[in-house]
C-alpha cells in the first residue's frame, strides 16, 4: 500500500521554491496575468505602426508568456504529486482558463504580422537593434504565412481548441475510466486484469499466464471496436480538416512542417525499417529457442529468457549508477547533472495520489523538474537517468538561450534522454560479473529495440495509413482499421512468429495515434541517441564535444539541422542503419554468453 506523502522525507521530494516560495507568491502572478493580458488587446491592428510598436507587443508578450509559464509548471507539478489535492486542482484550473483568455486576446497578432509586406520586418529589424533576439521568431511565423487563416477565424478556432481535443479526452475517459477486464488465474488466485498491470502479466514465467492476459486485454477491446473505431476516425478526420483549412498538401506535412521535418525522414524511416527486419526476426528465433517453444505466439515476445532474479536498487543506488554512467560526458556535464540530487529537481516519492509515469518538465525562470514513483527496479534506475537527460536539455537551452529560442523541437527532445540511458547500459555491462546480469541487461536493450525503433515504426506506418486513406475520400471503420493492423503486424514479426489474430485490436488501445504523427519521433530519436552514445562511451571526444553543443542550441535551427551540430544527419539512412547494425551485435553477444547455437 502507497504511503502518504509526508511520511517521505524530503529529499525525496522537489524543491518548489525555486519557483514560488508559497502559494500567495503564486496567487499574486495570478492576479498580475489578469490585469497584464488585456493590455495585448491595445495593439489590434497597430502592431507594424512603428519598429518600437512592434518591439513593445513582443517584449509584453515575452514577459506574459514567462510568467504564464512559470505559473503553469507550479500548479501541474504541485496538482501531479497529489491529484487528490483540491487547492491544487483549483490553481491548475485557473491556470488553465488564463491560457484561454492568453489565446483568444492574441489570436490577432500572428495574423496581422503575416498580412504585413516582408520588407516592413526587415526595416524594422534594422531600425531597433533590441528586435533582434526576436528575428528567429518572426522568422518562424513567416514561414507559416500560406497556412494562418485570417484573424476572426484564427480567434474563432482559439475558441474551439479544447472541443478539438475531445477524441483524446473521450478515448482517455473510456479506456482509463470505464474499462473492466476478465479476472486470469494467476498461482492458483484469480486476479483482475488492468492495463496497468497487463505490462506484468504478460511478461510472466508461466506462458498460461500470459496467453490469458493477452485473450482477456484483447476480447474487451473488440466488444467496444466500433466505439473506438468512432472515437479515432473522427481524430483521424479532425487532423484531414485542418489540414485543408490551412493549405497543406496532406496530414502528414501540416504536422511535420510545425517542426520544420521534411516528409521524407518520415518516409524514409518506414522504408529503411523494412529493408531492415531481419535482425528482428532473428531475435524472435533467439527468444523462441531460448524459450523452448515449438511455437512463438505474440504474448510469447515480452517473456523473459533469463532467470536472474530482479535485483533491487536503493535511490542512493541509483544515482551512484547514474552519476558513474554519464561520466563519459565530462566533467561539466558531471557538475550539472549532479544539481538535480543536491538542488531538489527530482521527486522520487511513490506516494498515494501522485499521477502515475514520469516527465520532465521546465520553464525558463526555473530549474527543470523531474516526477517519477521509484520502487526500486533497473527500470526504474533507467527512468531517472533517462528523464535527467531531459532535464539536462532544458537546462542548458535555458543557460544559452533567450526565453523565445530555448524550448527545444519534440523531434530532437528524446536523444538528450536516450543517450543517457544507453551510456547507463554500456556501464552495466562493462562493470557487471554476472553472465545471468549481463543477459538481462542486454535483453533489455534488445526489448528497447523492438519498442522504440520497430513497434514505433509499425505505429508510424498505421498512422500514416489511416491519413491518408481519409484522405481519398475513404471511411474509416474497424473493419479496415484491423485488416490493416494485422496485415502490418504479420509484416514486423514475420513469418516464425504466429501472429494472433487478436492482435488486430490492439490499435484500439494505443494514446499515441491521438498525439498528430508523435510516434515516429521515438524510432529516429533513439537512432541518434545509439549513433551518439557509442561514439561518447568509446571515448570520441570531437562527437562529446559537439554533442554538448547541440544541447545548448534550444530551437536557434531546425532540428535537422540542430542534430547536424551533433554529427547526426538523419535525412541519411546511415544513422538508422548502424543502430540496427547495433542490434545485431547485442544479438550475437547475447547468444555467445547463453552459449545457444549460431
Amino acid at each position: 500500500m502507497a504511503k502518504k506523502r509526508e511520511e517521505f522525507d524530503n529529499k525525496y521530494k522537489w524543491q518548489t521554491s525555486a519557483l514560488y516560495k508559497n502559494d500567495e507568491e503564486a496567487l499574486k502572478d495570478l492576479k498580475w496575468l489578469e490585469e497584464e493580458i488585456p493590455k495585448l488587446s491595445k495593439y489590434h491592428n497597430h502592431i507594424l505602426d512603428s519598429a518600437d510598436s512592434l518591439l513593445e507587443v513582443l517584449e509584453l508578450d515575452n514577459n506574459i508568456s514567462k510568467v504564464m509559464e512559470r505559473l503553469f509548471v507550479y500548479s501541474h507539478i504541485n496538482n501531479d504529486v497529489d491529484v487528490t489535492n483540491v487547492s491544487y486542482q483549483e490553481l491548475f484550473g485557473k491556470v488553465q482558463n488564463i491560457y484561454t483568455l492568453y489565446l483568444t486576446t492574441t489570436a490577432y497578432i500572428v495574423p496581422e504580422l503575416l498580412k504585413a509586406p516582408e520588407n516592413i520586418i526587415t526595416k524594422y529589424l534594422k531600425e531597433n537593434t533590441k528586435l533582434k533576439v526576436y528575428e528567429r521568431s518572426l522568422k518562424q511565423i513567416r514561414r507559416q504565412k500560406e497556412h494562418v487563416l485570417a484573424p476572426k477565424v484564427e480567434e474563432a478556432l482559439s475558441h474551439f481548441a479544447s472541443i478539438m481535443d475531445a477524441p483524446e479526452e473521450i478515448f482517455s475517459a473510456l479506456c482509463d475510466g470505464d474499462f473492466k477486464f476478465d479476472k486470469i488465474k494467476v498461482d492458483g488466485k484469480e486476479v483482475e486484469l488492468t492495463e496497468s498491470n497487463y505490462s506484468i502479466y504478460i511478461r510472466h514465467q508461466d506462458r498460461e499466464v500470459r496467453k490469458q492476459a493477452f485473450l482477456s486485454l484483447y476480447k474487451t477491446y473488440a466488444n467496444f471496436k466500433n466505439t473506438i473505431a468512432t472515437i479515432l476516425r473522427k481524430e483521424v478526420e479532425r487532423n484531414v480538416a485542418s489540414q485543408k483549412l490551412r493549405h497543406y498538401n496532406s496530414s502528414l506535412e501540416a504536422s511535420l512542417s510545425h517542426n520544420e521535418i521534411d516528409k521524407k525522414v518520415y518516409l524514409n524511416l518506414i522504408e529503411v525499417v523494412h529493408q531492415n527486419l531481419k535482425p528482428l526476426y532473428k531475435y524472435w528465433n533467439l527468444k523462441k529457442k531460448l524459450l523452448n517453444l515449438d511455437e512463438f505466439h505474440l504474448y510469447d515476445t515480452y517473456a523473459e529468457t533469463t532467470k536472474e532474479e530482479a535485483k533491487s536498487y536503493s535511490y542512493e543506488e541509483a544515482k551512484s549508477l547514474a552519476l558513474e554512467s554519464i561520466k563519459p560526458l565530462g566533467e561539466t556535464y558531471y557538475n550539472d547533472f549532479s544539481k538535480a540530487f543536491t538542488e531538489g529537481w527530482v521527486d522520487s516519492c511513490n506516494n498515494e495520489g501522485k499521477r502515475g509515469g514520469a516527465y520532465c518538465t521546465a520553464c525558463y525562470s526555473a530549474h527543470p523538474y523531474v516526477l517519477m514513483s521509484y520502487e526500486g527496479t533497473l527500470n526504474d534506475v533507467s527512468t531517472l537517468i533517462h528523464e535527467l537527460g531531459h532535464a539536462l536539455h532544458y537546462y542548458y537551452a535555458i543557460q544559452n538561450q533567450n526565453f523565445q529560442d530555448y524550448n527545444y523541437s519534440i523531434f530532437v527532445a528524446e536523444v538528450a534522454s536516450q543517450v543517457n540511458e544507453i551510456l547507463l547500459s554500456r556501464y552495466l555491462l562493462q562493470h557487471s560479473n554476472s553472465k545471468e546480469e549481463k543477459l538481462k541487461i542486454i535483453d533489455d536493450l534488445l526489448q528497447k529495440y523492438k519498442s522504440t525503433i520497430f513497434r514505433q515504426t509499425m505505429f508510424a506506418e498505421f498512422e500514416l495509413f489511416m491519413h491518408e486513406f481519409t484522405e481519398k475520400g475513404n471511411v474509416l471503420t474497424y473493419q479496415n482499421m484491423c485488416d490493416k493492423y494485422l496485415e502490418l503486424n504479420k509484416l514486423y514479426f514475420g513469418e516464425n512468429v504466429c501472429v494472433d489474430e487478436e492482435i488486430k485490436y490492439e490499435w484500439e488501445r494505443i494514446p499515441h495515434f491521438y498525439m498528430n504523427f508523435y510516434v515516429y519521433q521515438y524510432a529516429t530519436g533513439f537512432a541518434a541517441a545509439i549513433y551518439l552514445a557509442n561514439r561518447i562511451y568509446e571515448n570520441d571526444w570531437e562527437t562529446r564535444d559537439k554533442y554538448l553543443e547541440f544541447l545548448k542550441l534550444g530551437s536557434t535551427k531546425n532540428p535537422i539541422d540542430s542534430l547536424k551540430v551533433a554529427g547526426v544527419d538523419m535525412t541519411n539512412d546511415k544513422v538508422l542503419e548502424e543502430a540496427i547494425k547495433y542490434m545485431e551485435t547485442l544479438i550475437n553477444e547475447y547468444e555467445e554468453i547463453q552459449g545457444s547455437e549460431k
